[in-house]
C-alpha cells in the first residue's frame, strides 16, 4: 500500500467520522435529546433569538450529511466554522474546558472547530461523492 493510498484512506475517515458527529451532534443532541423547541429556548435563554437553533439544527444535520457523502467537503467543514465558534462564545465559553462540566465546556466545540479546518486543508479526498472545485 503506497502512501498516497492511505492518505486518501485517511482523509475519508476524516470526512466520513467528521460528518458522523455533526450529525450527532444535531439530530442527537438538539432534535432527539433537547428537541427543537428545547433547543430554541436554550437559545433564548443564551441571549441568542431561538430561530437561530432551528438554523443552527439545519446547518449542523444537511452539513454532517454533505461530509459523510463527500458533497463540497472542503467548503461545508469551513461554513460550519462559525456555528461552532458561536457555540464557544455564547455557550460553552464560561463553563471551563471540560465538555462534561455543568453546561458543557468547550473542548467538544473547538475540536470539531480544529478537525474542520483540517478537512478544509486536506480537502474532499479521492472518495468524495462530488468534490470541491480545485484551488488554482
Amino acid at each position: 500500500m503506497t502512501q498516497e493510498r492511505l492518505t486518501d484512506y485517511g482523509v475519508t475517515l476524516l470526512r466520513v467520522s467528521l460528518g458522523v458527529m455533526y450529525l450527532a451532534h444535531s439530530i442527537g443532541l438538539k432534535l432527539l435529546t433537547f428537541g427543537l423547541a428545547g433547543t430554541a429556548g436554550y437559545f433564548e435563554s443564551i441571549g441568542l433569538p431561538g430561530w437561530l437553533a432551528y438554523i443552527t439544527f439545519a446547518a449542523e444535520a444537511v452539513g454532517g450529511a454533505m461530509l459523510v457523502l463527500g458533497i463540497y467537503a472542503r467548503w461545508v467543514a469551513v461554513i460550519l466554522i462559525p456555528a461552532l465558534a458561536g457555540a464557544i462564545i455564547w455557550a460553552h465559553g464560561g463553563n471551563g474546558w471540560v465538555f462534561n462540566a455543568p453546561n458543557g465546556g468547550w473542548e467538544y466545540p473547538l475540536y470539531l472547530i480544529i478537525l474542520s479546518v483540517a478537512q478544509f486543508l486536506f480537502g474532499d479526498g479521492r472518495y468524495a461523492l462530488r468534490p470541491s472545485p480545485a484551488f488554482r
